[in-house]
């Protein structure tokens, strides 16, 4: 009845010797090794010019030529829009011959002041008639000014009826088309018709919304990368013009609106096209780097210790190495923590000092080199 009995317990053993073999251990390693790491906050908005500049015709009358469509691209100077210059050239041929009359006025003025000057000086003449051709004189010369503003403000409205282009651009919209006929009173700032919008798409802007909790991130000049759904296998660059100061809540979330200028090649990137922004906050290259999942708190190192079974006092030293550095990290931007490492299958705390860090993995300032192992906590064994 024993030979049973034993050869049960002898199976129960293995077993149980088998279990403790095959036990997942309570912690995997990582090595020490070096990367790129790049931190960047994403957002969304939508491609918009710089500048849009509504173009408007000062002259009155029917839009006689129009050889522009929207899309085209013109430069600085080119003829945008005709209007009927019938009524403005009445008017300018009306003010060169009041200049011209004006002008023959003032000829024969001065003609008589000479003649009255001499009689005056032999006292053919009083006082009074001098005057009087003085008066004449200056009148005359009035005349002619006057006559002179006329005409250039004849030339002017004569100029005005070939619209062009203030820059170079592209015509974005037209307001008026070919055979319109329109009426421009031009005697305050806002006057003229509106003939078409253009704009110079050589750079483009999005006005893209950050959440609060990563604008703090973002600064002026920062890098861009801009994707659009046009060119999915194609990125844009830009950089940050500026942070608005003044926030935006929507569906209860505080958004702050980030400024990007984005180079526009062949002025690919249209006006309303959707985009999505991200913004490079931070980046290292070929640096040593660990995974995240390795870092402990002072807060939380004594659990992890016990898990891994280390010496409460190696813990307390290096707690205490980390807590020293933390005021001058705090000014610094960098961040102070514990992580154990693996040598030999001994564990050992040690405090170090990291840089800038992803959601996977942070750069390591000090405290560890490339021959280093650090010890991960897998969920069996974390405290």
């Amino acid at each position: 009845m024993s030979r049973p009995l034993d050869r049960r317990l002898v199976v129960l053993l293995c077993v149980a010797a088998c279990h403790r073999t095959e036990a997942r251990p309570a912690y995997d390693v990582a090595p020490v090794g070096r990367g790129d790491i790049i931190v960047s906050v994403t957002a969304s908005g939508v491609i918009q010019p710089v500048l849009t500049l509504s173009v408007k015709s000062k002259a009155s009358g029917e839009i006689l030529e129009q050889p522009v469509q929207t899309g085209d691209e013109v430069k600085k100077g080119q003829l945008l829009a005709r209007i009927d210059p019938r009524i403005p050239q009445n008017n300018l041929t009306q003010a060169q011959a009041s200049l011209t009359v004006a002008q023959a006025q003032l000829d024969n003025a001065t003609a008589q002041l000479k003649r009255s000057q001499s009689l005056y000086q032999t006292q053919s003449i009083t006082k009074a008639g001098l005057d009087s051709a003085q008066l004449s004189a200056a009148t005359a010369r009035a005349a002619v000014a006057t006559a002179s503003a006329d005409l250039q403000t004849a030339k002017d409205a004569m100029e005005d009826t070939h619209v062009r282009s203030p820059i170079n651009g592209t015509i974005l919209e037209l307001d008026a088309v070919l055979g319109t006929i329109i009426s421009s009173p031009t005697n305050d700032v806002g006057g003229g018709t509106l003939i078409l919008k253009m704009a110079n798409l050589d750079t483009v802007q999005v006005s893209a919304l950050v959440d609060e909790t990563d604008v703090g991130k973002v600064k002026a000049g920062s890098p861009v990368t801009i994707t659009v759904d046009a060119f999915p296998n194609r990125t844009f660059d830009g950089t940050v013009l500026k942070i608005e100061p003044q926030a935006q809540v929507t569906q209860n979330v505080t958004m702050f609106p980030v400024q990007v200028n984005i180079l526009n090649p062949g002025h690919v990137l249209k006006p309303g096209m959707n985009t999505e922004v991200e913004i490079h906050v931070g980046e290292r290259h070929n640096v040593l780097a660990i995974p995240n999942a390795a870092l402990r708190t002072p807060h939380d190192v004594a659990s992890a210790a016990a898990v891994l079974r280390v010496s409460p006092a190696a813990v307390q030293q290096q707690v205490a190495v980390a807590t020293r550095d933390s005021a001058a990290e705090a000014a610094s931007g960098d961040g102070s923590y514990i992580v154990f490492t693996s040598e030999n299958r001994q564990i050992a705390p040690r405090a170090i000092k990291t840089g800038l860090t992803d959601q996977d993995r942070i750069e390591i300032l000090s405290g560890l080199t490339e021959r280093d192992t650090v010890v991960l906590l897998t969920s069996g064994g974390s405290p």
